[in-house]
C-alpha cells in the first residue's frame, strides 16, 4: 500500500513546514502522536467530516513509497484501513500540493490530478 497518499492542512502551517523543511504535523497529529493521511477514496470524506467550512486548505499529495516504516496502515473510521506516519514528514515525499477551493456550501473542490 504505498501508492499516492494525501494531507489535507492549512497553508500557513504548510508554509511553516517549508521553512523548516518537514512536516511534523497539525495540532491533531501531534496530540494523536502520528500524522493523520488518507487515501484517494478517503480523502473527500475526511475533508466534509474534518474540514467543512474551512478555507485556506491545501491538499497535499505524498507519494507513500518514500515514508519508509513510519508509515503503517491503521483501522479507524468505519474500520477502514488509514495511512498513519509516525514521524515527520519529510517534504522530499511531497509530489504536489494544492488548493482546496471552499464552496459555498462548505464542502470543497478538490482539483485536478486529484485520484
Amino acid at each position: 500500500m504505498n501508492g499516492i497518499i494525501y494531507k489535507i492542512v492549512p497553508a500557513d502551517l504548510w508554509r511553516e513546514a517549508e521553512l523548516a523543511g518537514v512536516f511534523g504535523g497539525a495540532a491533531i497529529d501531534l496530540t494523536d502522536g502520528y500524522i493523520h493521511l488518507s487515501t484517494g477514496v478517503q480523502a473527500k470524506r475526511t475533508a466534509e467530516l474534518y474540514f467543512r467550512g474551512q478555507d485556506g486548505l491545501l491538499l497535499v499529495a505524498v507519494d507513500g513509497g518514500k515514508l519508509g516504516d513510519g508509515l503503517k496502515y491503521e483501522a479507524s473510521r468505519d474500520g477502514d484501513l488509514f495511512p498513519h506516519l509516525y514521524g515527520p514528514l519529510p517534504l522530499s515525499a511531497v509530489v504536489w500540493k494544492k488548493p482546496l477551493i471552499l464552496r459555498a456550501d462548505g464542502l470543497h473542490d478538490f482539483p485536478d490530478g486529484f485520484a
